[in-house]
This record gives structure tokens, C-alpha cells and sequence, in this order.
């Protein structure tokens, strides 16, 4: 592999990709596959010290060093760290100003995804570890299309421009937590991010102060984690989901199923994080009987 910073070094072990082999050029696609798909399958989306109230920042070498400690962190970390290893190997990365949302109808972009294209072999994609349960396993063409992933489907069209704002691209995933992300064409840098960061890493009305939530994407699917609720996600379909017992098993499927290394957490901070689990947990059940639908407790 060519050679990177050696503050790289544990960031690409965590990856598992410190060698991709004498076949696999670098910078290439079949390269660029890989290190997405090692991202998302050994780096988990999570807002671990969101809940705790000590949010990180999100300059891409301190998300490479956190990473490298075992831990995740949300799009601006992920994809702020991973722009940050693509151009150190050599690649031609564009970062974008993007929003995520609900609404499958919005053309919206305020900023609270961070986007990435990337050129290469001359071709041109949309790279994101950024996106929890609901982006690709592996890199998309960046043209107007569906796209067929080991039973998700996911689509990509142009995003026509809006007042004071240029034209961008939409994509629409077959499942997960949100029903669109939009981006705009126009090249971003990590400093466009900070207010919205600082916002949704601190605000109570944002939803990652509200709602614990850690995932964890493979080839087949996606581990999601929402307050006490863990659920898998296959073939574009949710095939099982349960309810955690308590804190001890709360910290054995952080440390297992998603990888994360805790050991920096004291008894005070694994005790806070439980009551905001709880929390979150008691508003699902709150809302579920509201909408009447079953509750499991």
C-alpha cells in the first residue's frame, strides 16, 4: 500500500487493509471498495460521548487518533477521517455539504452530513461511512441510477438547484432511519461543518443528544442499536429485534458486536450512559403506545 503518515499507521490496522494485497492498485477502485466496506463493517456510527456530554471535535486527525483508540463516532468524524486517508493515499476526494432527512419529498440542505466524491480509474463516486443503517455497503457510481446491494436498493438523482443554492445530487435508500440525503455539487471544508456540529453534538432538541444509537454495517445488512432496542437489518428487511437486559449486557454487545473499545469509560460514565439508554428507552415505549402499537419492555 503507499505510504501514509505514520499517525495513519492505527487508523489502517483498525481497518484491517494495512496490506490489500500486490493485485489491488492504490489509488484505485477496487481499492476504494474495500477500504469502504472495511470502514463500515469495523468502525462503528455511534454518539457514545454525544450521551455523555463531552462531545469530540471533528478535526479529521483527532477522529483518526479515536478511531485508532477503538472507538466511532457520527459523519463528521467518519467521513471527515476517512476524506483524510483517501487523499493520503493518493486519491482525488471532494468533500460536500449535505442533510440527511425524513421527509422523502425535501430538497433541503442544511449541513448536517458530510459528503464525500471521490475520482478515480476515471470514474467518479459517491464514498460515505457515514450514513449508519441506512447508506450503501460498497461506493456508488455517481450517476443518476437504482443500484441493487445484496437486497437493498438505493437510487441517486440530480437535485435541481434551489434559491442562493447550485444544483447537487439526492439519494433514496429502500430502508433504514431516514428516507433521503441530498448534497450540493459545490466543494465544502471541515469548517463548514463546525456550527452544525457544535448543534447537534449539544442541543437537547437535536437527535443525537435525544436518542443513544450505535450501527454497524456488513455486506448482508446492519446492527442497529437504539436506546435498548437491538435490531439486524437483512435483505433490506428487519429480521429480528430484542431489548437488552441491562448495563452488563449493553457494554458486552458495544465491546462484541460492534467493536468498541470502552476501557476509557469509568464506573460514573457507564452508569450515566445506562440512565440515558433507560430514558431513551421509556420515550420509545412511550411513543409507541401512543401510536398503538406494541411495546416490549
Amino acid at each position: 500500500m503507499t505510504r501514509t503518515p505514520d499517525f495513519l499507521d492505527g487508523y489502517l490496522r483498525r481497518l484491517g487493509v494495512a496490506d490489500l494485497g500486490p493485485d489491488v492498485s492504490v489509488p484505485g477502485v477496487d481499492a476504494l471498495f474495500a477500504l469502504q466496506r472495511a470502514h463500515l463493517e469495523r468502525i462503528a456510527y455511534e454518539n457514545i460521548d454525544i450521551q455523555l456530554g463531552r462531545p469530540p471535535g471533528i478535526d479529521p486527525e483527532l477522529s483518526v487518533r479515536r478511531f485508532a483508540a477503538g472507538r466511532g463516532g457520527y459523519c463528521f468524524h467518519l467521513n471527515g477521517a476517512f476524506a483524510l486517508l483517501l487523499e493520503s493515499l493518493g486519491y482525488d476526494v471532494t468533500r460536500h455539504v449535505g442533510a440527511v432527512s425524513s421527509d422523502a419529498a425535501s430538497r433541503e440542505v442544511r449541513g448536517d452530513h458530510l459528503v464525500l466524491t471521490v475520482r478515480v480509474g476515471g470514474g467518479e463516486y459517491w464514498v460515505d461511512a457515514g450514513l449508519g443503517d441506512m447508506g450503501p455497503h460498497d461506493p456508488l457510481p455517481l450517476r443518476a441510477g437504482t443500484y441493487e446491494q445484496n437486497g437493498f436498493t438505493y437510487s441517486l438523482e440530480r437535485l435541481d438547484p434551489l434559491e442562493g443554492e447550485g444544483p447537487g445530487w439526492s439519494f433514496f435508500p429502500s430502508v433504514g432511519g431516514a428516507r433521503r440525503m441530498n448534497f450540493r455539487d459545490a466543494p465544502a471544508t471541515t469548517a463548514d461543518f463546525e456550527a452544525m456540529h457544535t448543534w447537534l453534538s449539544t442541543d437537547e432538541e437535536s437527535p443525537f443528544v435525544r436518542v443513544f444509537a450505535v450501527f454497524r454495517r456488513d455486506a448482508g445488512g446492519a446492527d442497529c442499536l437504539r436506546g435498548r432496542v437491538l435490531s439486524r437489518l437483512e435483505h433490506g428487511k428487519q429480521v429480528h429485534e430484542r431489548v437488552l437486559s441491562g448495563p452488563e449486557e449493553l457494554l458486552m454487545v458495544l465491546g462484541g458486536l460492534f467493536e468498541l473499545d470502552l476501557d476509557d469509560l469509568t464506573p460514573a460514565d457507564r452508569a450515566v450512559l445506562w440512565a440515558r439508554v433507560e430514558r431513551d428507552h421509556e420515550e420509545w415505549l412511550a411513543q409507541r403506545r401512543a401510536d398503538g402499537e406494541p411495546a416490549r419492555d
